[in-house]
């Protein structure tokens, strides 16, 4: 397993997301990709499924101490006490007594940012959170929070596949050790019919899927792959054994247009980044 350290944050650089992925499935999944390998997990208070997720892990057999566990603050409950009761909710759902790592799911303005980013500090100053970050940021919100943060911003978590183009993120986040979390890799199953994707992989005997991730990857970026088959599961998890030319990364980057975001839900999106 490769490892993308940022900000004194070691990140296992493929994790599993469970956004959309109900509870039963969500259990399963845990359980199984756990016991096959992946050690990073990523949900969020919004999924409704880190009670799922928390037994997927408690089953799984797997030390809590060997995995790295992702969650997220939903939005309404960034005012400080609803901040702090809502931790004390998520570890209670996950059981465990921390995660390593926390994010705001995406801006809002209802609630001062430095509010937001102390209730950030003093969970992680208490032991419930080994690491903090931001998720949705644009690159001056990001300037921002590591303004407003004591304690150093480890990742921001943003849509990226091969149709959008995140150059104003990703050379943002290098000037300030901040590592990116790319969800969303295969645009909504778009990638999976692309001329350009499907001649790079069978070039290399790997699926699209495996192309897209190890793209991500080799960009020194940590993707999330998200699957309710447990054979796809074990396949995302095989991209660390082949290497994209420097002509076939260029070929994905070509894919990116400028209408090529997918997410951006009206009352929580800020203002994106033009890429240049």
């Amino acid at each position: 397993m490769k490892f993308v350290s940022a900000n004194g944050a070691s990140i296992p650089a493929l994790g599993f997301g469970t956004f959309r992925v109900p509870g039963p499935d969500a259990e399963r999944m845990v359980s199984h990709v756990l016991a096959n390998g992946y050690r990073h997990i990523d949900t969020a208070q919004i999924y409704g499924n880190e009670a799922e997720v928390g037994e997927g892990i408690r089953r799984s057999g797997v030390a809590r101490g060997d995995i790295f566990l992702t969650t997220k603050v939903w939005v309404e409950n960034y005012k400080r006490a609803a901040f702090i009761a809502s931790v004390d909710e998520s570890l209670k759902k996950l059981k465990t007594d921390y995660v390593d790592l926390l994010l705001l799911h995406w801006p809002n303005e209802a609630v001062p940012l430095a509010e937001q980013i102390g209730a950030l500090n003093e969970v992680a100053k208490a032991g419930k959170v080994r690491h903090i970050g931001v998720s949705n940021f644009n690159t001056d919100l990001m300037r921002q929070a590591v303004a407003l943060s004591s304690l150093p911003i480890v990742t921001n978590q943003v849509e990226y596949h091969p149709y959008i183009d995140q150059t104003p993120v990703l050379r943002a986040a290098k000037q300030l050790d901040i590592s990116v979390t790319a969800y969303y890799a295969m645009a909504d199953g778009k990638v999976l019919e692309d001329a350009v994707l499907k001649a790079i992989a069978a070039k290399h005997g790997k699926s699209i899927a495996q192309i897209v991730l190890r793209w991500i990857i080799q960009q020194d970026l940590i993707a999330l792959s998200k699957t309710v088959s447990e054979q796809r599961a074990q396949e995302n998890a095989a991209i660390f054994d082949f290497e994209l030319s420097s002509e076939d990364v260029a070929a994905i980057h070509g894919l990116a247009k400028p209408d090529g975001r997918i997410v951006s839900p009206e009352g929580l999106a800020p203002a994106w980044d033009k890429a240049a």
